[in-house]
């Protein structure tokens, strides 16, 4: 059985290097969807479970100043109508006036 050459086996490790740092995204991308996806039940959880009327008050006022400039498809807007509901109402009232 021949040896590889140094060429060859630097070679293989850079493949190998490559295929481990792709993994590596992957798992990190996973990771980050988790923690959005966990923030946003717990977000969700708060404004429809908790017992503190004012954090949920304040809670739901700032998502509706945030969420507005956040989103930018209309597909994403619609998911959250529940929650802009309230606020875009007020706003056509406000350029109606």
């Amino acid at each position: 059985m021949a040896r590889k050459s140094i060429t060859q086996r630097l070679a293989e490790l850079e493949e190998r290097k490559k295929t481990l740092k792709a993994r590596l995204g992957k798992q990190e991308r996973a990771q980050d969807t988790r923690r959005k996806i966990l923030l946003g039940a717990l977000v969700l959880h708060r404004l429809e479970h908790s017992h503190d009327s004012e954090f949920t008050r304040r809670l739901r006022d700032w998502l509706q100043r945030e969420l507005p400039g956040f989103l930018v498809r209309d597909g994403d807007k619609m998911l959250f109508e529940d929650i802009l509901a309230p606020a875009q109402a007020e706003e056509n009232s406000r350029a109606a006036e």
